[in-house]
């Protein structure tokens, strides 16, 4: 018996389904059915990942789109026979979704209506309304509605039966058995059951009758449905699945034209922009060897018909370079000679060696993907540029699908099965997830869970199985898909949480799929620090700096030996922990050097073991070698060990023989190495492509594991050599305008790894003067001033909690000329006594006060409000009185006061708070950060200070590393998983650390191996 299931919801119907869409064409494809409809409710957001697992897994079962669609007490199933049937249905699911809120759709009777290609199926109501729906949908639909006839084996089954016969005989509407499905196997039951209770908010006991009350909405066997269903109603599945012939793979894309002048082609077009921007870029002449690249990257770009791409990039940058936007492009594709001519990326390409084929081949139709980075502060006016030029009919960002992880599972699974929304908050607190050797079932066992009860078993099990299920759909963080025609021909559009945003309900992979463009606007906070720094600095210094002027300087010596002692706070790319151990190891002393140690500390070349053999090599404790000249090309600018992805891939094309579309292949299966293990399939194919070319079987065998090595993330060149040109503008600003590279990256939070107070200990480290908030001379961002003859910072308003920026700009404007001289003229500007109470706790009155306790106190006094004192000009003499009738306040203590300058704004500039503790006997003897490099190796030290960062590297096999920062620096701490688990409430929860170890010690770099640790925290209580 031949069957076709035309009724599946996936778990893209949010809640609902319980299976993935790559399980249900699985599972259709090993019962043996024909074909399989995926019709989630008003959308089609799982459609593209089931048609990918078909194409993956070479599965025999034929994928059909739909969507399930309500109105009212109306419910039909429209699936699509064709391309044009496919549109339209996107077109209802656009306007029934654009009609309401983020997440919700509203359907008119108008859309039903419009339906002119697709086939109906019915799903009756078992209502007396259904006749008026018979009548209604034959007019319509005739001859392409069907009613649906579900079997779920209910009480009310036979009489349902005999309820859609009769509608069938009576307006001669033809039936075909479905099974609204929700599931792919009958085990996912449970599952589905607290889907739905989470979907209510309510709990699985409480749901009660509303639940599946069997397993029958599950994918059934051939047989079982032969029992099930009449033989006719089977056939005529058959007979509509025939009829649907639309795949996704003719959904074909059409770039936006308008950007090509009219008497021009868009190959043209882009001919004439390159040999304009040759001019600029290459003012001495073009270097034969570039011009002959040039001329294989256009050709390249002609034959795939890409030019409308990188027109529609370059516009979109121009606009942005017109505005005074800082951006840079990235990636292989974006540092191609032509994207540098086009100003696409500041990356000259005479110092990477650029690697077309990894996004661009004639092997594959898809497009090359470019990321421009703009400034996070203002990306959101090139977002509106392009909703401005494209239309929200045309240009909307990719969606991201936010899925169930860790901590939103153990909520929702648990709150369903009636556990205690306090015993499920102390589970997420106390488990390590960082603990990859003591699994989080094995701890949340400890922690009281029965794991012999029913409850236990089953909340453990549903956790896993919900891991990784869709919970609703995002907007991608950038990615524009911008179309020539009206995007809904090609994907449903929806409304994002975001006012004036629009959101497809495909994620990037889909797009990738499918071959459509995605246009990456992405926002890097950095790129906000420089612009503003330069900005600061002309405006003191005089002197306007460009990006492209720092790196024109070449490499600077006093600059690269910053970077070699890790002096990297702030520095972009560079200012991790793992980054700072790696400095000065590598000692990068030029920018091909930034390039690697960009890329080096990454989970591909430390799995592939390839950070120790490199770093040999340029210590030159190992010789460097290469099996033959076609390797050592490829690999001679690092020294004969592969550290980027397109080195990988090259290799794989000069020494095994591969083509550039077999080695991006190879690329993609990289990518899902640890899912789907398809790295496997490429082994023989590399290993034999070697041996045949002369390579030994042993270097081959390595090459591989290397390969391997990369595991889900290596590190491309062509993104380090972007990031490299931004880590080594910062390095330069830190190092020679330090006052103003402080400033600005205040000004830019939140961004990177460090807090305002961490940024303000190292400038202090650095000798760079910081002032505070004061109410007569801060602006509200953060400013550079002169003081002494050097460039200090005066920290603004923006820092104080509670503070609305609207009423800090207003006091700024309404500052008298001399400042102001009391809280009563203050209090009178009419901003409200919460807005004056803020700045008094963070001491911004010091200028007319005696400090925040005095300024508090005099806000309370009450006599300004009064009739007659309200207008009375502010003079020595009434603050005189003012002063007498307020009691004098009891001295507060430095730890007061720093308690309140953190709760206040975030930090303190006044002592430290390791300082005040040691100085108040508080503390034990200890060794300073500074202290460190006098000990010898492997010593015994205690160190004290506030855990400032944490970090466990999938890499690192369960290892912890703790920053701690005391009065004169900071601490680089390694806690093994044993030594964690065993001190695991100091581990998890200690804000103040005091830890006992071993000091490791290799050449610069210093590591505490932690062995006891003590959680001092309660000492910020006291």
């Amino acid at each position: 018996m031949r069957y076709a299931e035309l009724f599946c919801q996936s778990n893209f119907s949010f809640l609902q389904g319980a299976s993935h869409p790559e399980e249900l064409v699985k599972q259709a494809d090993f019962l043996g059915y024909e074909a399989i409809a995926i019709c989630d409710e008003c959308s089609v957001a799982g459609v593209v990942r089931a048609h990918t697992a078909i194409k993956k897994h070479q599965l025999g079962v034929k994928l059909i789109m739909g969507s399930l669609l309500c109105f009212q007490d109306l419910k039909v199933v429209v699936i699509c026979p064709d391309r044009q049937a496919y549109s339209e249905l996107c077109r209802v699911i656009s306007n029934a979704r654009k009609r309401s809120e983020k997440g919700q759709y509203e359907l008119a009777l108008w859309d039903l209506m419009s339906i002119k290609h697709g086939i109906v199926i019915w799903l009756p109501s078992f209502s007396k309304r259904d006749h008026h729906w018979a009548k209604w949908l034959q007019q319509h639909y005739g001859e392409r509605l069907w009613i649906g006839v579900q079997r779920h084996l209910l009480h009310n089954d036979d009489a349902y039966l005999a309820h859609c016969e009769l509608l069938s005989e009576h307006y001669s509407l033809p039936m075909s058995a479905c099974g609204g499905v929700l599931m792919h196997s009958a085990t996912r039951q449970r599952l589905q059951h607290v889907l739905s209770a989470i979907k209510r908010g309510t709990s699985v006991k409480k749901m009660g009758a509303a639940l599946l009350c069997n397993t029958e909405r599950s994918l059934r066997s051939r047989a079982k449905l032969t029992r099930l269903f009449k033989a006719q109603w089977i056939e005529n599945t058959l007979v509509i699945a025939q009829r649907c012939e639309f795949s996704l793979d003719t959904l074909r894309y059409e770039y936006p034209s308008e950007l090509v002048p009219e008497s021009e082609t868009a190959i043209g077009y882009l001919r004439f922009l390159v040999e304009k921007g040759k001019q600029c870029r290459f003012p001495e002449g073009v270097p034969e060897n570039i011009e002959k690249i040039i001329t294989k990257e256009l050709s390249l770009i002609d034959s795939l018909n890409y030019a409308h791409f990188f027109l529609t990039i370059h516009d979109v940058v121009m606009f942005a370079k017109q505005q005074g936007i800082l951006y840079q492009g990235r990636g292989s594709a974006a540092n191609s000679v032509v994207c540098y001519c086009l100003e696409i990326t500041s990356v000259d390409p005479r110092q990477i060696s650029v690697l077309f084929e990894r996004f661009i081949s004639k092997e594959r139709n898809e497009p090359p993907d470019i990321d421009v980075d703009f400034e996070h502060e203002r990306r959101e006016e090139v977002i509106q540029y392009i909703y401005k030029k494209y239309g929200r009919e045309r240009a909307a960002l990719a969606a991201t699908v936010v899925s169930y992880r860790f901590k939103s599972a153990v909520r929702d699974v648990g709150k369903a099965l009636g556990i205690d929304a306090t015993q499920l908050e102390y589970f997420i607190k106390n488990i390590n997830r960082r603990d990859r050797q003591q699994h989080w079932q094995t701890q949340i066992v400890e922690l009281g869970l029965d794991p012999n009860g029913s409850q236990g078993q089953l909340f453990i099990e549903l956790v896993d199985e919900i891991i990784g299920f869709p919970r609703h759909l995002s907007q991608h963080v950038g990615g524009f898909v911008i179309s020539a025609g009206p995007l809904y021909e090609l994907v449903p559009v929806e409304n994002a949480s975001m006012a004036e945003r629009s959101v497809i309900q495909w994620d990037k992979d889909d797009l990738e799929s499918l071959s459509l463009l995605k246009v990456d606007i992405l926002a890097l906070g950095m790129l906000s620090a420089i612009r503003k720094a330069f900005q600061q600095i002309a405006l003191h210094v005089g002197h306007r700096w460009e990006i492209a002027d720092i790196t024109r300087l070449q490499d600077d010596a006093q600059v690269y030996g910053m970077l070699q002692n890790a002096d990297t706070v702030g520095v972009f790319q560079v200012e991790s922990r793992a980054q700072m151990s790696m400095l000065p190891r590598l000692k990068p002393a030029c920018y091909y050097d930034l390039v690697i140690q960009i890329a080096i500390v990454r989970p591909g070349p430390i799995q592939g073991d390839m950070v120790h053999p490199f770093l040999k090599r340029r210590n030159g404790q190992e010789p460097v070698t290469y099996p033959s000249k076609a390797v050592e090309e490829v690999l001679s600018r690092t020294m004969g060990v592969p550290i980027f992805q397109e080195q990988v891939i090259k290799l794989a094309m000069v020494a095994a023989g591969f083509s550039g579309g077999e080695a991006d292949q190879l690329r993609r299966a990289m990518a899902a190495w640890k899912k789907s293990g398809e790295l496997m399939q490429f082994k023989n194919k590399l290993i034999t492509g070697m041996q045949n070319r002369g390579y030994s079987t042993a270097y081959a065998e390595q090459i591989f594991a290397q390969i391997c090595g990369f595991g889900e993330y290596g590190f491309p060149e062509s993104h380090s050599a972007s990031f490299a040109v931004l880590a080594y503008v910062s390095a330069w600003l830190k190092y020679y305008y330090p006052a103003f590279f402080y400033c600005s990256l205040l000004n830019s939070l939140p961004m990177g790894f460090y807090s305002a107070s961490q940024l303000c200990q190292d400038a202090k480290r650095h000798h760079v003067i910081i002032l505070p908030i004061c109410i007569n001379h801060s602006n509200y961002d953060h400013s550079v001033c002169e003081s002494k003859g050097q460039y200090v910072i005066r920290l603004g308003l923006r820092l104080i909690k509670g503070l609305r920026a609207n009423i800090a700009h207003a006091l700024i404007i309404q500052r008298p000329q001399g400042g102001y001289t009391s809280c009563a003229q203050l209090q009178n500007l009419g901003h409200g006594q919460s807005a004056i109470a803020a700045l008094a706790s963070a001491n911004a009155l010091h200028a007319f006060t005696d400090g925040r306790y005095s300024a508090r106190w005099e806000i309370m006094n009450k006599e300004t409000e009064l009739p007659l004192f309200k207008n009375i000009e502010s003079n020595n003499v009434s603050d005189n009185v003012q002063k007498s009738l307020i009691a004098p306040v009891g001295e507060a203590t430095e730890i007061d006061d720093l308690v309140e300058d953190y709760q206040a704004i975030g930090l303190t500039l006044n002592k430290h708070l390791i300082t005040l503790l040691d100085e108040s006997g508080r503390l034990t003897r200890f060794t300073r950060a500074r202290d460190l490099i006098h000990l010898q190796h492997k010593s015994w030290v205690k160190v004290i200070g506030l855990v400032t960062g944490k970090q466990s590297p999938g890499t690192a096999k369960g290892v912890t590393f703790f920053t701690l920062e005391d009065d004169s620096g900071n601490i680089n701490v390694v806690i093994w998983s044993g030594t964690a688990r065993a001190q695991k409430q100091a581990y998890l929860s200690a804000k103040l650390l005091e830890v006992q170890g071993t000091v490791e010690k290799e050449g610069e770099v210093i590591h505490v191996i932690a062995g006891r640790l003590t959680n001092l925290s309660e000492l910020l209580n006291r």
